[in-house]
């Protein structure tokens, strides 16, 4: 019986140690709207590392992000918007070694051309 119970408790054991592991894949696929869940799964930099990376280059409230491929550092970044007093501001970090890739004023042709990109993406896929 001492032996049965002792494979229960291994059992018992290894889902834990499991969910744990998966924990950050289910933050990504519960964060999806955010980007794609296998970026934040194989980032080097979890999405709270970033926020607070952002945040210390840009004071203020963040009011969306996502990750996504883009241009320049490891080619994979964060992008956080950031609302300071009325302005907006995008916070760029970079996913593999958490370097700050962008910190500026978003003008409205900007955000324009954004909305515009992702809805060409969307539809894509």
């Amino acid at each position: 019986m001492a032996h049965r119970h002792f494979n229960k408790s291994l059992i018992i054991a290894g889902l834990t140690i499991i969910s744990f592991a998966a924990a950050p894949l289910a933050l990504a696929q519960k964060e999806g709207s955010h980007g794609d869940a296998k970026l934040v799964a194989s980032a080097k930099i979890t999405p709270d590392a970033a926020k607070a990376i952002a945040m210390k280059a840009r004071a203020g409230t963040v009011t969306d992000w996502e990750i996504e491929k883009e241009a320049g550092g490891s080619g994979v970044r964060y992008s956080f918007d950031i609302k300071d007093h009325g302005k907006s501001y995008e916070v760029g970090v970079d996913a593999a070694n958490g370097k700050v890739l962008e910190n500026g004023a978003e003008s409205a042709a900007k955000e324009a051309k954004e909305a515009k990109d992702e809805a060409k993406e969307a539809k894509g896929h």
